[in-house]
């Protein structure tokens, strides 16, 4: 019984490790220096390849041992619920698309520039959420039909370790940005879209 609730938690710690040191800075400059320019263009798809595979061994635990079901949300209010992970599913792949130099590792390790390809760009749903990846991973988690023992202590530990990298995050973006961003961070909720306005769209 305990060895089925300490399984899928060792993986979770096991796939925050290897997630948490791929997306570090020290990490990605090692990249850079050994692998060169060609990282820029490699990195970002390598590094979402190996976020899903590290997962999988978490998903095939909780498969195999989810534990006392907890609650059953019956129909229709179950298939609203999905209806709102498959919304949140789109959140991530926006994210990306609408300030993809967010993610350049160059950006990320040279700091605020002056140039204005390196400008911060509001866009899409940055207009309306800061972190639309953690947004998105609590929508996932938190709206699943149906909840185990098992389930609900992976949930609440992943919920802390995206609340935990999301406040890393915006330190990096901060560094990356600087003063804009952190005007930015003035008038744009982290998580509640529209809490604070929207913020102008950027050219």
């Amino acid at each position: 019984m305990v060895s089925s609730k300490i399984t899928p938690v060792f993986s979770l710690v096991a796939f925050a490790a290897i997630h948490s040191l791929t997306a570090s800075l020290p990490f990605k400059r090692l990249v850079m220096r050994v692998a060169g320019p060609k990282a820029e263009k490699l990195y970002l798809p390598v590094y979402s390849l190996t976020s899903v595979l590290t997962l999988l061994p978490l998903g095939y635990l909780l498969y195999k041992n989810p534990g006392r079901v907890l609650y059953k949300i019956p129909s229709p209010w179950r298939w609203l619920m999905v209806g709102g992970q498959l919304i949140a599913g789109i959140l991530a792949p926006l994210a990306f698309r609408d300030a993809p130099h967010r993610f350049k590792i160059g950006s990320q390790l040279s700091g605020p520039q002056a140039s204005e390809t390196d400008t911060l760009k509001i866009r899409g749903i940055y207009r309306w959420v800061r972190d639309p990846f953690l947004l998105s991973g609590l929508i996932g988690i938190w709206l699943t039909p149906f909840m185990t023992v098992n389930m609900l202590i992976v949930y609440l530990l992943t919920t802390v370790y995206l609340f935990l990298g999301s406040l890393h995050w915006e330190t990096r973006l901060v560094a990356q940005f600087g003063d804009e961003y952190r005007e930015y961070q003035k008038k744009v909720h982290r998580i509640i879209p529209g809490l604070r306005g929207s913020f102008r769209e950027s050219e």
